[in-house]
């Protein structure tokens, strides 16, 4: 029997690991990306704090996709899914991104739209199902 949850969370360790190295890819190999970032925030530090709290949704995910009842645990799936699916597309937009960038954005794009599906299509009923052979164990002690 597939436990959703422990794939959803697989699943955000993923997506994390593809924006972790997107990242530093762009941080090595893309001469403008370093000086772009430190220019972007400048000042407050606002930005930074974005990207920051950003970043942790998608880590939080790990977590809270093992610990969450199902349908906080769907619901927050399929909405933090949306969130970086729609920011990495946004990410991609406008100059043209490095060869690297257009592929690390594409997995990550495609394994959010999956969390996204896998969660939506998520009914429960494994969760039922899990607790009435559970009690079937307990009642009949053979």
């Amino acid at each position: 029997m597939k436990d959703q949850k422990v794939i959803l969370s697989t699943l955000w360790i993923f997506a994390v690991f593809n924006y972790l190295y997107a990242d530093v890819f762009s941080l090595f190999f893309d001469p403008t990306a370093q000086q772009e970032a430190l220019a972007f925030t400048q000042g407050s530090g606002f930005a930074a704090l974005v990207f920051a709290v950003l970043m942790e949704t998608a880590m939080a995910m790990v977590l809270l996709s093992r610990v969450l009842k199902h349908g906080a645990n769907r619901w927050a799936n399929i909405l933090v899914g949306i969130l970086h699916t729609a920011l990495v597309a946004w990410s991609a937009i406008g100059d043209t991104p490095a060869p690297f960038y257009v592929f690390f954005a594409t997995i990550e794009v495609a394994c959010t739209l999956f969390i996204v599906w896998y969660a939506w299509k998520w009914t429960g009923l494994e969760v039922g199902k899990q607790q009435n052979l559970s009690s079937l164990a307990r009642s009949n002690p053979n």
